[in-house]
């Protein structure tokens, strides 16, 4: 019996269960490699897609590395765990973690806001709501980890999906709105001075991406 392949491409090879220990590591590598950059929880069905594996290999790796991490091949208990929800799976640390990573981010609150920080910031706020690749094209810079800063302090917020193709959308929130002392968007300083006119800057932002 085999798996067909996702819609309109070819089907996947013939799949039959193999024992733990004959599971390729590069196959999980790869696996670790995607979940390491998703922003929210990835369908097996998806990773089978990336990997050209049959889902159902695909599930067996999965729950491998999520009983792995938790100390249940013999290893030491991970700072983090696998987990499938909402119909994906994704990484998130250990609940018995909670307390210091709360810790961690509560403390983070107070910290200033770096250069980088700054710079991605502003663009939510006169581009919103945009996407992170947009963002990185304005910026010219991964900004992966400047966004996830920033939707931890409360900053910028999910805003939906770009009807498009798909990618997640950021906004800036009333919290934002509070912290600079506005009472909305439209209280915003005039950027159009120290930046290239919009059709200018779509062309550069095409041409990055």
């Amino acid at each position: 019996m085999s798996e067909a392949g996702t819609s309109g491409g070819p089907a996947l090879p013939e799949y039959e269960a193999v024992p733990d220990d004959a599971m390729p590591r590069e196959h999980l590598a790869a696996i670790e490699a995607v979940l390491m950059v998703v922003d929210e929880p990835v369908p097996a069905a998806q990773l089978a897609s990336v990997l050209g594996l049959p889902t159902g290999q695909v599930v067996e790796l999965l729950t491998e590395l999520a009983a792995e991490y938790a100390g249940e091949r013999g290893g030491r208990p991970r700072g983090f765990v696998l987990r499938e929800l909402a119909g994906g799976w994704r990484v998130y640390s250990a609940p018995e973690y909670a307390d210091v990573v709360g810790r961690f981010v509560v403390d983070g609150q107070t910290a200033r806001l770096t250069q980088a920080s700054l710079e991605t910031l502003a663009v939510v706020a006169y581009r919103q709501p945009v996407s992170r690749g947009r963002i990185a094209a304005i910026r010219g810079v991964n900004v992966d980890g400047v966004v996830r800063t920033l939707l931890a302090r409360g900053l910028i917020e999910e805003a939906g999906h770009d009807e498009d193709g798909g990618a997640l959308l950021y906004r800036t929130t009333s919290y934002f709105l509070e912290r600079m002392g506005l009472g909305s968007l439209a209280d915003l300083p005039p950027l159009a001075p120290y930046l290239p006119d919009l059709d200018t800057l779509d062309d550069l932002e095409a041409e990055l991406r």
